[in-house]
């Protein structure tokens, strides 16, 4: 008998889960109130790149000179800006409708999902009406929304969220930015280069992160000519004229700033969309982070599943969300999923970029393994100077006693791009020797990689042997 799996959400969770699932014989129903992609494709991953690429050109014609061209003049039209982004967007969302129209066996239907029970969901229809189905399980892949801090003022008008600047077709001429997350360092890098004048408050700079790159990552910005304050937590928001004015306490230290601006950007962190659920009527359990899932993502009721962002584990990633949904429909419909899950790459799109994959130093250190790490810098590689990005490094950890990498933290040019060849170590429990058997392309990034396993052993061919220790007497 052919499984009825409802799948609610069509973001990157759910339509990767819808597909998979009928990739697999499944009858789905997927079920979407807004637009297909979700937050990923409309209001998060793809409209931040495309802006990102615009701060990128921005950022290369302010430097134009020192590589022996002259710009006279150039400016940011947000109008074009605006446009460029909606047609990316467009052009994806009308390729997943078509992927998804596609296949025979998954129906489409957009409305507003509540569950009566685990085998029936009810659906308003956007169109109007009422349609109700019935399924062998549930998947819910609602997603995430932006939330608002506590902080006094929130309220008022000028204080945005992420997905109010995305809509915005005006650089705002001075940007207060709280929050030092992903999507505050990338909001902040970005609109730094599009040409606002950004302040940046966060009261750390990413979590779990190479405290390497904390300690750096504020300089860079920096020499953006960004405004940055450390450890530091918004008290309060207060209109002063057609200013904003945010007054920040230090969290180390008695004392107070007050900085002003013309729009303020909370980057605080997203909750889940819970809503309208019916999640207690049925006895789904939840929090304030998320739902609760077990191991294979099952609620507390069985065969009604949470993925992605919805559910409480924390990991708010769109390639984790879509890695779920497949392991979900592949254990529904009998198969064994071959993913592994504990080992995913985290990409931020600032200026350097920064991404990680493992371990970090400070979660080497405080598990107790031997390990020996090694460092190479973006400055020794000729790829990277050629393109004048020569900041940064590559910087790998590995186990003293089998050799196997444990951890890979870069920042600099295309992070993101080669944060997966630590990612494929990783996963697969591979050692240093099967990167170092594999001959890296000359003039490469990837260069860089091959390096920095190298000086593991210390035989990288363009770092400088390690002195040796004079021993104490």
């Amino acid at each position: 008998m052919t499984k009825t799996i409802a799948v609610i959400g069509a973001g990157p969770g759910g339509y990767v889960a819808a597909i998979r699932g009928a990739q697999l014989g499944a009858n789905i129903i997927l079920i979407e109130n807004r637009e297909v992609g979700g937050t990923c494709l409309n209001r998060g991953c793809i409209p931040t790149k495309t802006y990102f690429r615009n701060a990128e050109i921005m950022s290369n014609f302010k430097r134009a000179s020192e590589f022996g061209i002259e710009v006279s003049s150039y400016k940011m039209d947000p109008k074009v800006l605006q446009e460029r982004k909606n047609k990316v967007v467009g052009t994806l969302v009308g390729g997943i409708e078509q992927l998804i129209s596609s296949y025979k066996n998954i129906e489409f239907i957009n409305g507003t999902a509540s569950i009566k029970d685990k085998n029936t969901v009810s659906v308003d229809l956007k169109d109007g009406g009422t349609k109700e189905v019935t399924v062998d399980n549930i998947v819910i892949a609602t997603g995430s929304k932006p939330q608002m801090t506590e902080t006094k003022g929130v309220d008022l008008e000028g204080v945005i969220t992420s997905d109010d600047l995305l809509e915005m077709d005006e650089i705002p001429e001075t940007l207060i930015v709280i929050g030092g997350g992903v999507i505050g360092l990338e909001f902040a890098s970005i609109y730094q280069e599009l040409g606002s004048k950004v302040i940046l408050l966060p009261s750390r700079i990413l979590k779990n992160i190479d405290m390497e790159v904390a300690r750096r990552l504020p300089t860079f910005f920096k020499r953006q000519g960004m405004e940055v304050y450390l450890d530091i937590r918004a008290k309060e928001i207060v209109k002063e004229g057609n200013k904003l004015k945010v007054i920040a306490k230090y969290k180390t230290k008695d004392e107070e700033i007050e900085v002003v601006g013309d729009k303020v950007l909370i980057a605080s962190g997203r909750g889940p969309i819970v809503e309208g659920l019916n999640l207690d009527g049925v006895g789904v359990e939840y929090n304030h982070k998320g739902i609760h899932v077990n191991k294979d993502f099952e609620t507390s009721i069985e065969g009604i599943y949470a993925i992605g962002d919805v559910n409480s584990l924390g990991i708010q990633l769109a390639h984790v969300a879509s890695a779920q949904g497949e392991y979900v429909m592949e254990k529904l419909m009998g198969e064994e999923p071959i993913v592994n899950l504990d080992v995913y790459p985290n990409c931020v799109f600032t200026l350097p970029e920064v991404a990680f994959v493992g371990m970090t130093e400070e979660d080497v250190k405080n598990s107790g393994i031997d390990y020996k790490v090694s460092k190479f810098m973006f400055g020794a590689n000729g790829k990277a100077l050629s393109l004048g990005e020569g900041d940064g490094f590559v910087k790998i950890f590995a186990s003293a006693e089998d050799k196997k990498v444990l951890g890979v933290t870069i920042m600099g040019p295309h992070a993101n791009d080669l944060i997966h060849e630590g990612a494929m170590a990783i996963a697969n429990d591979l050692d240093i020797n099967s990167i170092m058997r594999t001959i890296h392309a000359h003039p490469t990034l990837s260069e860089s990689f091959a390096e920095a396993t190298a000086g593991l052993e210390d035989i990288a061919i363009h770092i400088a042997p390690p002195r040796k220790r004079s021993k104490r007497k």
